[in-house]
């Protein structure tokens, strides 16, 4: 049997083959009366015969069986939340077991064991799958139960995976895109580490990063920023798997998707390698993530080529698959596809033994690394005694904030952006931690570490991060360096205008509580010349309204300060430090301590127990205006008290 063949139903639609590289098949053997059309034999290996109108598997029964575990997990789960996306689950399967089993470094008793290898499933609508191989490979916090309580309100097992939700989950990943670029982030946070922390006789700092994307992600101009940059980079721990299914939610892609997407990473610089059949060729699937990991100058692309829904005799290779439960009947008919006869959410022995084989490997894997770590730490006690501090324990010490109290009481009034620019020269030499860069608007942001050289392909142990104009992928990057939950402080800049390119990006950083901050200059009409295409205006309020963001518009030396230092101390809040362009004052009544706390009274002629006449409330170069107003007003015996709000949700 040297040919695959795909059942005539109203979602084969063999007809396409024209439009797409290959053409697409349900590889089912052909039952009695079923009229078949033979396609695709140069891409498909029938490791074994099929009985009648089963499908054709690996041919390894074990194998088989675990990654039908993986399969039918994700499929009773949507099935009983009558919501989900099983189709890339199901396609996408023997890549996920390869990956989990054959490769990847993990400790499930310990999900936060620091040389693990991270995973990001940047298709985080196909989530199940993340689940399903979290409990399946013995993550304690995804249980059998949270599997059933599937995309259920109050479960750890939500719709997109959520890294706040469930531990185990690296990022929170569903806008189509950002994960991939987080994936970005967590490579650089890794290079940037092993540069900044190996020996040539001690590694410590040696772990890849997965990230698998979809044709939504490659769609998503996102991806192309961050995927572009990690190019030049030459990151080469990083590898991306791209489940090529062909199928979004209207249907073919090739509806509005056609381009040659190994092509397009190849120019970004990537090793590019094509799986042909990612539905059976356990094999090939293998060799190419090894492949990929002995390619060390670069990332690596690896296309697999799978089938999206593969197994559902009627829906498979479509839309109806896609985003949707396959139905009480298409189940049946799938479970006899794949000749399954367990019941709903029954593992068999033989895979559960399998899976479970990982608990005690990845505790020896973290075992392994404490003994080369507790070696290290002799060989190179100051360097031990800092990874241990701000790396394993996320600790930065005490120094920094007194650091930047005494520096907004000792500079000079300047526009805030100066300011800024002087409260990170500040921080930098006892925040080892501190990374991250702009987006082509270093000299106007004025965000260069003095003296902490640019990390680039060559110098990856450096500090200030060259974004290019790439801010929603800046945005995103940065999000994967912050989760990688080594004691990083990424901030990124540009102006406050161009959060409008980087919006999803920001709000991404406050869902998934990551401490990122956000530096971002020319905060009002008083920019300069370059018009309204470049005042922001409505910014303010709406990032004032984002749930878990500080948004800072500091008045002064003292403020600037203070916005930083919640910055630095806030791991779990994003903050954005709105930052002038022009010149502002200096008051002596301003607070450190109050303009931490968000607002303070910064001047008050009103006498004890009264109430003022007025009360004028500014925020950063506005709040002269309060200022002078006061004075003025007094002068007619007013009281007016004058309030400082640099943070409102503070």
């Amino acid at each position: 049997m040297d040919s695959a063949f795909v059942p005539t139903t109203s979602f084969a639609r063999s007809q396409r083959s024209s439009a797409i590289s290959g053409n697409r098949s349900g590889f089912l053997a052909p039952a009695v009366g079923r009229v078949s059309k033979p396609v695709r034999s140069s891409v498909v290996k029938m490791v074994a015969p099929a009985a009648e109108g089963k499908l054709v598997q690996t041919g390894d029964d074990l194998a088989d069986k675990c990654i039908n575990s993986i399969r039918f997990l994700a499929i009773d789960a949507v099935e009983k939340a009558n919501s989900g996306h099983p189709g890339m689950v199901m396609g996408l399967a023997p890549t996920a077991y390869v990956l989990y089993d054959k490769i990847m470094k993990f400790n499930p008793k310990n999900p936060k064991f620091f040389n693990r290898d991270r995973f990001v499933l940047s298709a985080g609508h196909g989530s199940m799958l993340q689940y399903a191989l979290m409990h399946l490979y013995g993550y304690d916090s995804v249980s059998l139960d949270d599997i059933k309580q599937f995309r259920q309100l109050g479960s750890v097992t939500p719709g997109h995976p959520e890294n706040f939700e469930t531990e185990g989950i690296e990022v929170t990943t569903g806008p189509l895109g950002q994960g991939i670029c987080n994936a970005v982030g967590l490579a650089a946070a890794e290079a940037h580490l092993a540069a900044t922390y190996n020996k040539p006789d001690a590694k410590i700092v040696d772990h890849y990063t997965y990230a698998i994307m979809g044709d939504g992600c490659n769609m998503e101009g996102i991806s192309g920023e961050a995927c572009s940059l990690a190019g030049h980079w030459g990151l080469g721990k990083l590898i991306a798997i791209y489940d090529d299914n062909h199928i979004s939610i209207d249907g073919s892609t090739d509806i509005a998707f056609t381009e040659d997407v190994g092509k397009r990473f190849e120019a970004y610089g990537w090793e590019v390698i094509n799986v042909v059949n990612g539905n059976t060729d356990l094999g090939a699937i293998e060799a190419a993530i090894e492949q990929a990991k002995k390619t060390t100058d670069k990332p690596t692309m690896i296309k697999v080529t799978t089938i999206i829904g593969y197994g559902s005799p009627n829906k498979a290779d479509s839309y109806a698959v896609h985003g949707a439960a396959l139905g009480k009947d298409e189940v049946t008919a799938t479970r006899e596809t794949l000749d399954w006869k367990y019941p709903e959410f029954v593992v068999p022995d033989e895979a559960q033994e399998q899976f479970g084989k990982k608990i005690p490997e990845g505790a020896a894997v973290e075992e392994e690394w404490n003994a080369s770590f507790e070696a290290y730490k002799e060989k190179y006690p100051e360097l031990g005694a800092q990874f241990e501090t701000i790396v394993l324990k996320n600790d930065l010490g005490t120094e920094w904030e007194p650091a930047l109290k005494k520096m907004g009481e000792e500079t000079a009034k300047a526009a805030t952006r100066q300011l800024s620019n002087v409260a990170l020269n500040t921080i930098a030499p006892v925040v080892p931690s501190l990374i991250g860069g702009s987006a082509d608007l270093a000299s106007s942001n004025l965000t260069i570490m003095k003296g902490y050289g640019d990390f680039q392909k060559a110098t990856p142990e450096n500090r200030n991060l060259r974004f290019g104009v790439r801010e929603h992928g800046m945005g995103a990057i940065c999000n994967g360096i912050g989760l990688h939950g080594s004691g990083f402080v990424p901030y990124c800049a540009t102006f406050f205008i161009f959060t409008d390119y980087m919006r999803a990006a920001m709000r991404m950083s406050a869902l998934s509580q990551c401490g990122v901050i956000y530096v971002m200059t020319h905060d009002s009409v008083f920019l300069g010349e370059d018009g309204p295409t470049h005042q922001p205006i409505e910014h303010l309020a709406s990032f004032r309204a984002m749930p878990n963001m500080n948004m800072y518009r500091p008045c002064d030396p003292t403020e600037v300060a203070a916005a930083y230092a919640v910055g630095v101390e806030s791991r779990k809040t994003p903050t954005t430090i709105a930052l002038t362009r022009q010149a502002t004052a200096k008051y002596p009544e301003s607070s450190f301590e109050g303009a931490k706390k968000g607002g303070y009274v910064l001047t008050d002629n009103t006498p004890e127990g009264e109430t003022p006449d007025m009360i004028l409330m500014g925020t950063g170069s506005e709040l002269p205006l309060c200022y002078d107003a006061a004075e003025t007003v007094r002068e007619s015996g007013k009281n007016v008290r004058v309030v400082s709000l640099p943070c409102w949700e503070k």
